[in-house]
């Protein structure tokens, strides 16, 4: 449940400003801010159905979004390799560990230019 969440977080930090300014303060309210929908309906005076159905729209549009841009998906491989370059130089690099970290900004190279 906490990684869904988390997914959720950074998809809408990569996304929001795609989102209706509707949608953006509703899934802050209640993803960030802890809010059920039953308080996020009385402080837009609409009925928690109604923001039930408009945070379903809203996590549907950025799910959509990632399925054509695909940027969530290269945040968390560059994370990989970062975390892999950064095991690496924990301890003093041999000549195998320099190659890995060279592949590794290579990788993250063709990344970026995709």
């Amino acid at each position: 449940m906490l990684d869904k969440i988390n997914r959720i977080n950074l998809l809408y930090d990569i996304y929001s400003s795609l989102l209706t300014v509707r949608q953006q303060e509703v899934l802050q309210l209640y993803f960030s801010d802890n809010l059920s929908m039953g308080e996020i309906a009385a402080a837009y005076g609409i009925s928690r159905q109604a923001v039930h159905d408009l945070i379903q729209r809203a996590l549907k549009a950025i799910e959509g979004f990632e399925e054509k841009l695909g940027l969530y998906e290269l945040f968390c491989a560059q994370q990989k390799l970062l975390q892999e370059a950064e095991r690496l130089l924990e301890q003093p690099p041999g000549p195998a560990e320099l190659q890995r970290l060279k592949e590794i900004i290579n990788e993250l190279r063709r990344k970026n230019e995709q």
